[in-house]
């Protein structure tokens, strides 16, 4: 149980963290994660809540995401914009939608629960693992597997090579960043699942660790895995001993993942 417990915690990071490797061997880091997470999980519950059925309100969350940001990433290169700032600027963008659309489609700025929104906790902790499974596995696959993937891992750093052989180097920037928006929307629904609801900030810094997990793996797919497990563990424990230590301080709570990952970092670096 306690081994579910902890790899259901972590699926939504590992989502990202595959999303921002992409977007890494691209050459153009998905800076847009922590905010399109959060607003994956408004659009997982508007959709499930308006269709009546969660497998459709995960699809339409999950290419919603990815179709958003594709028109963003072909309008920033089409402009030649810098793409860190123009990532910047999306994230902002939809960091604030969810508030927005709260409003507009529930007249409600705060947490949204609905009957048509909640979900059995263990089925949704095994349905969760079982689908990053299976979506990880596929990503990873076609990665190391694929001409087309490939392509993307040495586009951040052999851009020449592909326009020497005649592929467009530009088309697998675009196509980085829209697998990682898929990967982010993913991460969005199987959050709102997990709590059955939309809780605003509901990323929670998953974003940017995501970030964070593929430079402590070394963009090496096993240990981002391992990086994220390392930190959902501590947060998932952590989270325990507040339970167990009420006294303890909120803010060395929260702190304690954190401290993890610096501990492992130095640890690595030796």
């Amino acid at each position: 149980m306690l081994i579910i417990d902890i790899l259901s915690f972590s699926c939504p990071l590992l989502l990202c963290a595959m999303g921002a490797l992409y977007s890494d061997y691209a050459g153009i880091l998905a800076i847009f994660l922590e905010g399109l997470v959060s607003f994956s999980a408004f659009l997982m519950f508007y959709f499930t809540v308006t269709t009546g059925s969660a497998l459709l309100g995960c699809l339409l969350t999950a290419f919603s995401a990815l179709f958003c940001v594709l028109i963003f990433a072909i309008i920033i290169e089409k402009l030649r914009a810098n793409p860190f700032i123009g990532a910047t600027a999306i994230n902002l963008l939809f960091a604030s939608l969810p508030s927005l659309f709260s409003v507009l489609a529930f007249n409600n700025r705060g947490v949204l629960t609905s009957q048509n929104f909640i979900f059995p906790v263990f089925q949704t902790k095994v349905l969760t693992i079982v689908i990053t499974l299976i979506v990880l596995s596929l990503a990873f696959l076609f990665l190391s597997k694929t001409k087309a993937g490939l392509y993307i891992r040495i586009t951040g750093t052999d851009s020449d090579v592909l326009t020497a052989k005649g592929v467009n180097y530009v088309l697998c920037r675009i196509s980085s960043w829209a697998a990682a928006a898929f990967f982010a929307g993913l991460s969005g629904a199987l959050l709102a699942m997990r709590v059955s609801s939309f809780v605003p900030g509901i990323s929670s810094g998953r974003g940017w660790m995501a970030l964070a997990a593929v430079y402590l793996g070394k963009k090496n797919p096993l240990r981002i895995s391992l990086s994220v497990l390392i930190f959902c563990a501590a947060d998932f424990f952590a989270t325990q001993i507040q339970n167990y230590l009420p006294a303890l301080p909120t803010s060395v709570v929260l702190a304690l993942p954190y401290l993890v990952i610096l501990l492992v970092v130095g640890l690595g670096k030796k």
